[in-house]
This record gives C-alpha cells, sequence and structure tokens, in this order.
C-alpha cells in the first residue's frame, strides 16, 4: 500500500514531543493510528540518531508474551538505557491486561517519553482520566481527509476528485481494492468487524440484532434531527423489546468508538444549548454506501456529512444552528473564533439557493458566514455570505 505523509497529525506529536504527558493516538479503526505511529518512529530515528526506541506491536505473536502488565513493564524496563532519550510506543495497548498499571509507573519514573493507541472501543476518551494518573494528550486521528485523498492518488483537477471522494471515502484501506463491490466489502467488513463487534465485546451486549438495525437508521438518517424516544417507539412498533434508555445507551456506545459524531443543537438567538433532538455523523461516509448500497444517493447529506467531518479534523466544537425556527447546519466554534455554515449539494435553482441562503441573512453579528455547494467556480459573496466550492474549502490551509 502507497503510503503518505499525514503532516498534520504528524506536527502534533512533533509538538510535544519531549513533554513529560503520555501521547494517545486514537480515532476510529484502521483511520491510520498504527501508521501514524510508525511515521513519527522514523522521524524520531531522523532526528535523533541515539534514540532508544522501544517499540510493541500486540497485533503480532512476537509480543503475546507481554500481555500481562508485570511481563510488560519488566521488558520496558530491561530495553532502558541510562543517557539516552528512552521513548515507548505501544500499538493496540488494550490486549495487554492491567495496561494502565504499567503505563502510570512507567510515567512516574519520568524516564520515558511515552505514545499509545488502543482500540477505539476499549481506550476511550472519557477513560483517559481514570486509566492514566498522570496528564495525557490525546491526537484523534480521523479517516483521510480531501485532501489527503488527492495526495494518495496524485490528483491534479479538485472538481472531478471531489466527485470520486464522495463515493470512495476516506478509509485508505479499501484504495487497494480495483472494482467498487470489493472497496464496499471491505468497508462493510471494518464496520461491522471491527467496529461493532468491539462495542458488542466491551458492553456485553445481548442483543445485536437491535444494535445492528439501530446502526442503519443512524446510518439512513446522517445529518436528520433524531430524538432518542421517537427511535425507540419507531422500533417497538416493529416489534422490538427495547426504550429509549437502551437506545441512547446504544447510540453513546456508537458515539464513544468513533463511529459516530453526535452534533447538539445551538439556539443562536437564545445562545443556549438545546437539550432534544441531536444530529448524528458518520466517521466516514463511505459507510453509508458499504452498508446501505448507492441506489438513493443523497449527495447533499453526503457532502454535509464530509463537512462535519473535516471541522472536527480541524479542531472546531460543532452544532447545529437554530434561529428563529430556521435551521443552520453549522456553527463552528474554535477560542475567539465562530463560523456560521450551510452546506448544499446544488444551488443552481435560485429557490434553493434562497432557502440555503437566507438562514445565513438572518443572523446579526459579525462572524463569518459561508455557503459550500458545487460551484466548480472561484469564490464570490452574496449580501456578505461567502459563496465557496465545497472542494476548494476542503483544500484550504489549514495545517499548524
Amino acid at each position: 500500500m502507497r503510503l503518505i505523509e499525514r503532516d498534520f497529525y504528524l506536527n502534533k506529536l512533533k509538538d510535544v514531543m519531549g513533554t513529560p504527558d503520555i501521547k494517545v493516538i486514537t480515532g476510529v479503526r484502521r483511520s491510520g493510528k498504527s501508521k501514524l505511529m510508525e511515521s513519527f518512529m522514523a522521524y524520531v530515528r531522523n532526528h535523533d540518531a541515539d534514540a532508544n526506541i522501544i517499540h510493541i506491536n500486540f497485533n503480532l505473536n512476537a509480543y503475546e508474551n507481554l500481555t500481562e502488565y508485570h511481563a510488560l513493564n519488566n521488558y520496558i524496563e530491561n530495553a532502558y538505557i541510562p543517557g539516552k532519550s528512552n521513548f515507548i510506543f505501544i500499538d493496540e495497548v488494550q490486549m495487554c491486561a492491567g495496561f494502565e498499571k504499567s503505563i502510570n509507573s512507567l510515567h512516574a519514573s519520568e524516564n520515558y517519553d511515552i505514545y499509545i493507541t488502543g482500540s477505539n472501543a476499549f481506550l476511550l476518551s472519557s477513560d483517559l482520566a481514570t486509566f492514566f494518573t498522570g496528564r495525557t494528550f490525546e491526537i484523534e486521528v480521523f479517516p483521510f481527509s480531501f485532501s489527503e485523498f488527492m495526495l494518495y492518488f496524485e490528483l491534479t483537477d479538485q472538481y472531478s476528485a471531489f466527485n470520486r471522494y464522495i463515493r470512495e471515502g476516506g478509509m485508505s484501506g479499501s484504495y487497494l481494492y480495483k472494482t467498487p463491490e470489493s472497496k464496499y466489502s471491505y468497508i462493510s467488513d471494518v464496520f461491522n468487524t471491527l467496529i461493532v463487534r468491539d462495542i458488542q465485546r466491551k458492553y456485553r451486549i445481548r442483543n445485536i440484532p437491535l444494535m445492528e438495525r439501530l446502526c442503519d437508521f443512524l446510518i439512513d438518517n446522517i445529518s436528520n434531527q433524531i430524538s432518542t424516544r421517537s427511535v425507540a417507539a419507531s422500533f417497538i412498533r416493529e416489534h422490538d423489546k427495547t426504550n429509549d434508555r437502551t437506545i441512547s445507551a446504544y447510540i453513546k456506545y456508537l458515539c464513544n468508538a468513533f463511529a459516530f459524531y453526535k452534533v447538539r443543537r445551538y439556539d443562536i438567538q437564545g445562545k443556549r444549548y438545546l437539550a432534544s433532538n441531536d444530529k448524528y455523523y458518520l466517521s466516514d461516509h463511505s459507510f453509508k454506501y458499504a452498508k446501505l448500497g448507492t441506489k438513493n444517493a443523497d449527495y447533499g447529506r453526503m457532502i454535509e456529512n464530509i463537512v462535519a467531518i473535516e471541522l472536527l479534523r480541524r479542531g472546531y466544537e460543532l452544532y447545529a444552528g437554530v434561529l428563529y425556527k430556521k435551521e443552520i447546519d453549522f456553527v463552528a466554534l474554535k477560542r475567539d473564533e465562530k463560523v456560521y455554515i450551510q452546506v448544499s449539494n446544488s444551488i443552481d435553482d435560485s429557490e434553493t439557493f434562497k432557502r440555503e441562503v437566507n438562514p445565513l441573512l438572518r443572523i446579526r453579528d459579525a462572524y463569518p458566514k459561508l455557503l459550500l455547494t458545487r460551484t466548480h467556480q472561484e469564490a464570490y459573496q452574496y449580501e456578505g455570505v461567502q459563496i465557496i466550492d465545497v472542494a476548494d474549502w476542503l483544500l484550504q490551509d489549514y495545517h499548524p
């Protein structure tokens, strides 16, 4: 498989190199966490020829004798070399029983620079403070962005490349397969075997058919407002034995494992968060095609999903805006920055253009307002709203 440098993430690792934090690389399965770690190890070797790198990959049988934390701890301490910079890199750390005890002990010794990856369902962001007594620095890795997709395939025409990216997505493991059928078969297997299976194992879920139907429902309703009560009621009508608490718990598990991302609603006028009817987006839009097929593809929703994940990748806190009963797709916040964004597949029709731009025009503050769509032309403004081709926006430089 062809490899590309994922500089956006590498730069984050470089920035925290040598700090006392425990660096934790998270993200959905097959998003490239292990390859990122390998790239960073190569960087360390190139910039510190005297560094002592202790690398353990629990995917390999060679390390199965270290799957108990005492053995892991002894192995690393025996590999320590005084007077050198000692780096610890551990892949799939959750496969070592009691791993957090060893990591905490090694961190407390102040002798190592520690980097770990783990299964998305077993090393949750919410668990890091519980697992580790020392400070952690989390780097969340997403599937390939559009710019990485173009770099990987060495594409130059962003508009035709974006049409292809909508269909193929960012799960780079699928790029090795030649036909759409084999690509989607791989992607579906990632979702079913590597995501749902992990969740079922961690939370001991017995009603597997219910979890699978809920996954299909969420996939089919990306970008729609969803109420757990209405979902539960719908399932009950189909003779499923469930309730809103179970549905809510299952959705939480799926979000914890980075299968979906929840976007809460925000009242722009009242400046308050709304408690009901959240929206959910897939960690990679190709999962929808792989699971439900491409027959009735809704390109508007797919593009909205791509924009949502790109905003999260860029570090924004994301909300769905509500203003005078009008919906704004995204309110994106980052420190003192705020951006309002509408997403549309096309605005060639004048009525569609008015429907998409009017909610933005009703916002009275001075923060940027964007309408992202497929114009295939340079950006322009309409009464203060920036109209930008979505492919061009996705390629805007945002690297630190």
